[in-house]
C-alpha cells in the first residue's frame, strides 16, 4: 500500500470518527422530553417545577419550569433531557412569591410533590423520587 493510500484511508477514518462524535453529541444534547402534570384543586398561584439529578436534589435544579393552573392542572415539559437518573420536585406557590413557604417549625405551608409520589414524613429522599430516563419521552403525574 502506498503512502498516499494510507493517508487517504486514515483521513477517511478520522472524518468518520469526527462525524460519529458529532452525531452522538447532537443526540445527547437533543435528549428526550419529560411532561409532568399535577392535578390541582385550587386555581390560586402557580406551580414551580424542578428537574434534578442526585447532585442537585433539594438544591438548585438542572432545569426549572413554572406553570399556571389551567383546567384543574399544571403541566410543564422538560426538553433535551439526556439519558440518566433524575427526579422532579414541584410546589404550589399559592401566594406567587416564587419560594416555598414554611411554618416556624419547618413544616411546609404550601403543597409540594415529587416524582414517584412517595410522600413519607419528612423531606423527600432521592432514593424514593428517582427515575430512569432512556431514549423514550416520558409522561409523569405528581400528586400534591
Amino acid at each position: 500500500m502506498s503512502v498516499r493510500n494510507i493517508i487517504f484511508t486514515l483521513t477517511l477514518m478520522l472524518l468518520g470518527a469526527i462525524q460519529s462524535a458529532f452525531a452522538q453529541q447532537e443526540s445527547a444534547a437533543t435528549g428526550i422530553s419529560i411532561t409532568v402534570t399535577v392535578p390541582m384543586q385550587s386555581t390560586e398561584g402557580k406551580v414551580i417545577f424542578g428537574l434534578h439529578n442526585e447532585a442537585t436534589f433539594m438544591k438548585a435544579p438542572l432545569q426549572g419550569q413554572i406553570s399556571q393552573i389551567k383546567d384543574g392542572k399544571a403541566t410543564v415539559t422538560f426538553s433535551g433531557v439526556a439519558p440518566g437518573t433524575y427526579a422532579v420536585m414541584c410546589f404550589h406557590d399559592r401566594n406567587n412569591d416564587d419560594q416555598m413557604n414554611f411554618q416556624a417549625n419547618g413544616m411546609p405551608l404550601e403543597d409540594y410533590g415529587v416524582s414517584n409520589n412517595n410522600m413519607a414524613m419528612g423531606p423527600p429522599s432521592w432514593s424514593d423520587a428517582k427515575f430512569e430516563v432512556g431514549t423514550q419521552d416520558l409522561e409523569l403525574e405528581i400528586r400534591m
